[in-house]
């Protein structure tokens, strides 16, 4: 019986399960709302209220009988919740055959627009890719323990249904920021789900993947383009250094980098349905 237990089931995990969560026997999902819980128990979804906390016994028992495990739910200031509310029931789940550790490329420092492949020493220029780079490695000393094959798959800036710059420009929020020689890596959510379950079938690959399409672009260039599908004029350039937004965005554009992905594409064997902004977007203008 495969059975999966999914940790945080925002917008990519939800995805996944969606699109692939008919391959397992049994799926429990984690919330950390009883809204959330209501809202996916509505969508058929075992869903258990978890934040970090000790596991709730009903949880703590989908755990122990968890084939596969995909973790979503961010680390804190205290580490990751998920080891620390579900360690022992992780430790007990005798048929574990398969953890993926969902986080980001934000663990890797700038490089100046250069390129960064999966041998690259993160080096996180942030708080927020420091706590991803700790909570990588208890991941992968979790499964070296455990004798239990885990990957950690590095995402890059997500889009896909209800989240993209289509959206954005019929609610009239996009954006035309430029700063001269500044790109960003994006992969659409489909694809990562695609990722995920060849992870499952190739558990051996990796255990670093990145997640990314195959090219890095500058933003402005993205919200052009659809502006272009929609038929309607974009919105005008803006320069970075006088754009009025907030210092969380304005964080993401001091790390300049292209992501490299050959791990996705020669270990894991995934070919991309969107294999860049551009099929993406056209996908998304149409309703696909």
């Amino acid at each position: 019986m495969r059975r999966l237990a999914v940790f945080g089931c925002g917008y990519t995990a939800r995805r996944f399960v969606a699109l692939h969560g008919a391959d397992f026997d049994a799926v429990d999902v984690t919330t950390r709302s009883p809204e959330g819980v209501a809202r996916l128990g509505a969508e058929g979804l075992n869903a258990h209220l978890f934040d970090g906390g000790p596991a709730s016994p009903a949880l703590a028992d989908a755990v122990k009988a968890a084939t596969h495990v995909l973790v979503s739910a961010p680390p804190d200031a205290e580490g990751d919740p998920t080891l620390r509310g579900a360690g022992e029931a992780l430790q007990a789940a005798n048929g574990l055959a398969w953890v993926g550790y969902l986080s980001t490329i934000g663990v890797y420092a700038d490089a100046d627009g250069g390129w960064v492949d999966e041998t690259t020493e993160p080096q996180a220029d942030s708080d927020r890719g420091a706590r991803r780079i700790a909570v990588e490695r208890e991941w992968l000393a979790f499964g070296r323990e455990r004798g239990v094959p885990v990957q950690i798959f590095r995402l890059a800036g997500i889009y896909g249904p209800g989240r993209n710059q289509i959206e954005n420009l019929k609610a009239g929020t996009a954006k035309r920021l430029v700063k001269p020689g500044q790109v960003f890596n994006r992969i659409h959510v489909d694809d990562i789900a695609a990722a995920l379950a060849a992870g499952i079938a190739r558990p051996d690959a990796g255990p670093i993947v990145n997640v990314a399409d195959d090219e890095p672009a500058p933003p402005q260039d993205v919200v052009a383009y659809a502006a272009g599908l929609l038929g309607i004029a974009p919105p005008p350039e803006t320069a970075f250094e006088t754009a009025d937004i907030t210092p969380m965005a304005r964080s993401f554009y001091s790390s300049n980098k292209r992501v490299a992905n050959r791990v996705l594409r020669d270990e894991l064997g995934v070919r991309l349905a969107y294999p860049t902004y551009r099929e993406g977007m056209a996908a998304l203008a149409t309703g696909a």
